[in-house]
């Protein structure tokens, strides 16, 4: 008997080893924020095989420090976006904020940088307020009413002590243009009561008696006006035009005599241009450039103008001689997607964050003196090898009506053989475009499951000039629609993908856009994933924040006009769901005010009708999207097995 003494702990031991594994095996628990219909339990190792896909981080630069060589930047290493302060070029990255919400938009005071001012929402509602964080005490002071209201556009004098920026404080509706002294926040009034929802201030004159601001009323048309910063009076800067213009940023010259903008006045595309307050003449700079200027940034002498331009979705930087007026393109740079123009004080540095297929999102800077490219932050990828991560392809195909239609293609692995199954993303907006930016999460469809990733531009996505842009407007909504079905016919054609095996998914306007195709093409997708999608415009219009009503009826149509109505039930994937039979997943943010859940919650309500299969989550603390690390971990676990289940079923890989 003495030889069974030893066989206990033995047992024991396989008795913990089988304890643990069925403790590894108990499925992910959901949390309590979270609402979880029809999906199944997440596996408990599925964390695991997916982590590296979802450890990436990105940073974006906010502002320079106004006397050193310094930076804050946004980036995340918790669950949320902070701002971080960076000292030196690849140098530590300091964070200064430590909230549960993202942070973001944060300037420096910028004469000495004692503190700055920036922005922060509670639970994706939208409702930002702005706030003063002390670097003297590290302390934390809300500057506006921390209500129900949008604070935001944040634009510093040059005397560096005050501040101006649009509230919709008054009424909800209306975005008010207001001036503060951040260190004093007592004295903040309104200068400027304005209707509508898209007005903000661009820019200081010189001596900081007038405010530069846009006024927005779609992406085809806004105006440019100068108000006076002591009495609000109202001047138009460019008179009435006969045709619609729709002009993007606006900035003063260094010497005030003129204003930089960008337009597309007797143009297709929007250009760089220089108006003369004096002679009143506005002179185009870029007009041999086809394409858009995104963004542009005065240098603080004003010898220079840098500015982006969008060539087929891929940015190129250029500087711009304010004397010579000639331009020329800053090489070296990697395909990508370019913005957040930011001049040093010194005005030797030009700040930036660039992100490309393989970098998720770094802060560079470029010396406009000798070109030398500096970069400042090396974001991790949190496993995946940069090498490995695959470039997009440009793909062309004929629109229903045989216009020319694009957009990016990514292809999976090498050795992944055999017709490939598809991934169609299509972008919000529907003012958007897709461009050839970094996937994240999304490179494990591709590298782990071998489908191909299409992200088209179908009409209505800007970047292609405003007659394409304008394509989609109110009753041609279905038209763009039609763009996708072109694209399916497309991939019939291609011997190495499967039109057997193709998934529709998007966000926002891309989320209507998901249901449509749902509806429409039900019988050619497999499957659809909608992420905060409108189901029909007429519930949405009546229900979305009142400061943004105004401007969606400008490109979606206006539900209070009964033909337009009309055309909206129609059309509506709502009304139509009885004809999808294919599995449907949505996910969307209670507290979404663009978008609201209530969008969710009758699309799914009428498809479980059809008995086909139909899983839902909500995030009770996000808006329009999920913001925050462990509820964006959660949709993706949910999003692999939702691919795997019904693009990906079992011995078709």
């Amino acid at each position: 008997m003495s030889g069974g003494r030893p066989c206990r702990p033995l047992v024991w031991l396989l008795f913990l080893a089988g304890g643990l594994r069925a403790q590894q095996a108990s499925p992910l628990p959901v949390p309590d924020n979270l609402v979880v219909e029809g999906i199944p339990a997440i596996p408990a190792d599925l964390p695991g095989d997916v982590r590296r896909y979802t450890e990436s981080r990105a940073a974006a630069l906010s502002d320079w420090h106004p006397t050193r060589r310094e930076m804050l930047i946004t980036t995340r290493f918790g669950n949320t976006a902070q701002v971080h302060a960076v000292r030196m070029p690849l140098g530590a990255r300091m964070q200064l904020t430590f909230f549960d919400e993202p942070v973001g938009g944060a300037r420096y005071e910028p004469n000495q940088g004692r503190y700055f001012v920036f922005g922060k929402d509670v639970g994706g509602n939208e409702f930002v307020q702005l706030y003063r964080y002390d670097f003297a005490r590290g302390r934390v002071t809300l500057l506006t009413d921390g209500g129900r209201s949008q604070n935001g556009g944040v634009t510093w004098n040059h005397a560096g002590d005050r501040i101006a920026y649009g509230s919709t404080r008054r009424n909800g509706a209306d975005r008010d243009l207001y001036v503060m002294d951040p260190a004093n926040p007592s004295n903040d009034h309104r200068v400027l009561e304005v209707s509508g929802g898209g007005w903000s201030v661009l820019d200081w004159s010189p001596d900081d008696r007038q405010l530069l601001v846009t006024q927005y009323l779609s992406v085809n048309q806004s105006f440019l006006w100068l108000i006076d910063a002591a009495t609000g009076a109202k001047t138009a800067l460019l008179p009435p035009d006969a045709d619609t213009v729709a002009y993007g940023g606006a900035m003063f010259g260094a010497d005030g005599r003129g204003v930089y903008l960008t337009s597309d006045k007797g143009a297709e595309f929007q250009q760089l241009a220089y108006f003369d307050l004096a002679s009143r003449a506005l002179t185009p700079l870029t007009a041999a450039i086809p394409w858009d200027v995104d963004e542009f940034a005065v240098s603080p002498d004003g010898g220079q103008v840098a500015f982006v331009t969008n060539e087929a979705g891929i940015a190129k930087l250029y500087l711009l001689d304010a004397t010579t007026r000639r331009y020329r393109q800053v090489p070296g740079l990697p395909i990508g997607v370019l913005g957040g123009l930011r001049w040093h004080r010194s005005g030797r540095d030009l700040g930036f964050t660039l992100g490309t297929p393989r970098v998720p999102g770094d802060v560079y800077s470029i010396d406009a003196h000798t070109g030398a490219l500096t970069r400042w932050t090396e974001s991790e990828l949190g496993g995946l090898v940069a090498a490995e991560l695959p470039e997009p392809g440009l793909i062309r195909w004929a629109g229903a009506d045989g216009r020319d239609i694009s957009g990016f293609l990514y292809r999976p692995a090498a050795r992944f053989t055999g017709p490939r199954p598809v991934i169609i993303s299509i972008h919000g907006g529907p003012e958007g475009q897709s461009r050839p930016g970094f996937l994240g999460r999304d490179n494990f469809f591709l590298s782990e499951l071998g489908a191909v990733v299409i992200q088209p531009n179908v009409r209505g996505s800007t970047g292609y000039g405003k007659t394409f842009v304008k394509l989609d407007n109110g009753p041609r909504r279905m038209d763009a629609v039609a763009d996708i079905g072109a694209l399916l016919d497309w991939i019939g054609r291609q011997p190495d993908l499967d039109a057997a095996r193709v998934m529709v998914t998007g966000g926002s306007y891309g989320g209507f856009m998901t249901l449509a195709v749902a509806t429409t093409y039900n019988d050619r997708v497999a499957c659809a994933l909608d992420v905060v999608g409108i189901s029909n415009f007429n519930t949405f219009l009546r229900n979305t924040e009142s400061y943004r009503r105004d401007l969606r009826r400008a490109e979606y149509g206006d539900e209070r006009d009964s033909a337009m109505a009309a055309y909206f039930e129609r059309t509506a994937p709502l009304n139509n769901a009885g004809r999808i039979t294919k599995p449907l997943f949505v996910v969307q943010g209670q507290n979404d005010p663009r978008v609201p859940h209530t969008e969710a919650l009758q699309m799914i309500a009428r498809v479980k009708q059809n008995g086909s299969p139909v899983w839902f989550l909500m995030a009770n603390d996000e808006g329009h999207g999920f913001r925050k690390k462990g509820n964006r971990d959660y949709q993706f676990y949910a999003t692999v097995l939702f691919v795997r289940r019904f693009l990906l079923p079992a011995g078709t890989s």
